[in-house]
């Protein structure tokens, strides 16, 4: 892997981001529905975030993780979203290297995150149904902020090693991105450079960041449901496994497109797939998450209609 040089590093000052179409009434037909979108993302996780803030009752461990989840959802999705917008508008379509790269790590870090963060939230409710006596005391208010803390801490350093392998490398042109944003495996087709160590980098980083916090998730509902089907009360069982049943959905939807983003060869590289693929689990999902924590939990709705009732 080389180091970037000097005159490498002048060569290549900005980049162009394709983007979807270069169709001006496609554009803007894809700009009304991105935006619309964006802003419904925007309205339905700062609406959890509101109501858990607003109702007592919801202060509680599962519901903290749940509020920074919409918190981590709004940032990613502003992350890119916005930077998408302008580029279907401006006929440029041009992003500074430094806005790139910072772009790049910011949505690492916010992605990374919320990989780790599912993971919590899976431990949490493995702890809520299968020692609910001690529940409070084992998810302490101290215990959930050390959870947090540690979620960033990963999610830094592991943004942080993807984006210096990634922008090490040097770029002396085309300096055209087939992507809507500066994500690392559109961007190391760019690279003037063998990118093999890179590869292999990025399938342990994978490894480690994703398919280690998916184990994890994993073993908590093995555990869940074997507790679960201990239950002799069906509506018992019904009900603890309706308070899954909404994790184990956006787990589902943001852990498939991510793995197969991150965790393939470089040769099953496809710029259109892969715009989709990253619009699934970026923004897509950050859109769905809010409603599907809505429609099915009881106590976001029941806390709506008494916060908002009253007003």
């Amino acid at each position: 892997m080389q180091r970037l040089g000097k005159k490498n590093y002048s060569s290549v000052s900005e980049f162009i981001l394709l983007g979807f179409s270069s169709d001006s009434q496609v554009g803007m037909a894809l700009f009304t529905f991105f935006l619309l979108l964006y802003l419904t993302t925007l309205l339905g996780n700062g609406l959890i975030v509101t109501l858990i803030y607003l109702d007592s009752h919801l202060h509680i461990p599962m519901y903290f993780f749940l509020s920074i989840l919409s918190l981590v959802d709004i940032s990613y999705v502003t992350t890119t979203v916005p930077q998408m917008l302008v580029n279907m508008v401006c006929p440029r379509r041009t992003i500074p290297w430094g806005a790139c790269i910072a772009q790049m790590f910011i949505f690492l870090v916010l992605g990374i995150a919320e990989c780790v963060l599912y993971a919590i939230m899976a431990y949490d409710r493995y702890i809520a149904i299968c020692f609910p006596l001690h529940y409070m005391l084992l998810m302490s208010h101290l215990t959930c902020i050390k959870m947090v803390t540690v979620c960033w801490t990963i999610s830094i350093a592991g943004a942080l090693i993807y984006t210096v392998i990634t922008m090490h490398l040097p770029y002396c042109g085309p300096h055209k991105i087939n992507h809507f944003f500066c994500e690392v495996p559109a961007l190391l087709k760019l690279a003037c450079a063998d990118t093999s160590l890179n590869d292999k980098l990025d399938f342990i980083l994978g490894f480690i960041l994703l398919l280690v916090p998916l184990f994890l998730i994993l073993v908590s509902y093995v555990r869940i449901f074997a507790s679960i089907l201990r239950i002799r009360s069906s509506q018992g069982r019904l009900k603890s496994f309706s308070t899954c049943a909404s994790h184990i959905t956006v787990v589902t939807m943001f852990y498939g497109p991510a793995m197969t983003m991150y965790m393939r060869p470089s040769s099953w590289y496809d710029p259109e797939r892969d715009k989709k693929l990253a619009l699934f689990y970026n923004v897509v999902s950050a859109f769905l998450n809010p409603i599907i924590y809505s429609l099915r939990n009881k106590d976001i709705k029941e806390a709506f209609l008494k916060v908002f009732g009253d007003r």
